[in-house]
């Protein structure tokens, strides 16, 4: 669990740090920093989304992962959470649902946050979420930084998440095959470039609603019949 602390003492650093930059970041500069945190997302999405080898599962897994999230309502679920949090807050600290939400997505859709919590479990060798926590750290300075305090609570969401996977690598690192992680890495990407449309403000994608899409990929995967 040493590297998981470390990712999740990483990313409050890093949101403290930005909170701190965006007191001095005069507000006419704000939009253009975010459209500039937008257009890294949207490569750092299309570079996990070419890692897959199979075109048709990350398509199938979409398309059936947004019927799942749509009936569920994924997004609408999130978004008055959200909104709960940002009312609890108070409106002088920004949208916190936003900032607490957007930045948990991103910082936990992945394979390194897979892959790296199972290798840790398994063998104890957290270099894979170190280097991620690293990553994390330097997002959650920017990302503070225009979207405010709500960032900082996104450490919590990935502290569980990896958590709860480095507590369970010993199931999940006999289940999880490299063709699953090439998979899962093809359907998350597509997901952060989503994010990013919606962070550039082109498009609002609900992007919680395609989250069904990522065990979708490897349950097909799993099948081995795709």
């Amino acid at each position: 669990m040493k590297g998981v602390l470390v990712n999740f003492l990483a990313i409050i650093t890093g949101a403290f740090l930005g909170l701190l930059m965006k007191q001095g970041i005069p507000s006419r500069y704000k939009k253009t920093i975010m459209q500039a945190l937008g257009l890294a997302v949207f490569l750092i999405g299309i570079k996990m989304a070419l890692v897959s080898e199979n075109i048709i599962i990350v398509i199938l897994s979409l398309a059936l992962g947004a019927l799942v999230g749509e009936f569920i309502n994924i997004d609408s679920i999130l978004n008055r959470f959200g909104a709960k949090v940002t009312e609890k807050f108070g409106r002088q600290y920004g949208d916190v649902g936003k900032g607490l939400i957007t930045a948990s997505l991103v910082f936990c859709i992945g394979a390194m946050a897979i892959v790296g919590s199972i290798q840790a479990g398994l063998t104890g060798d957290a270099s894979i979420i170190y280097a991620k926590a690293l990553i994390d750290g330097i997002a959650a300075v920017i990302f503070a930084a225009t979207m405010g305090i709500g960032v900082a609570f996104s450490a919590f969401p990935v502290l569980l998440y990896q958590g709860a996977i480095t507590i369970g690598a010993g199931f999940f690192g006999d289940v999880v095959s490299t063709a699953m992680i090439h998979e899962l890495s093809g359907v998350g990407g597509i997901l952060i470039v989503a994010i990013s449309l919606s962070m550039l403000e082109i498009v609002n994608i609900k992007t919680a609603n395609l989250l069904p899409a990522i065990p979708l990929a490897v349950f097909f995967v799993w099948l081995g019949w795709l």
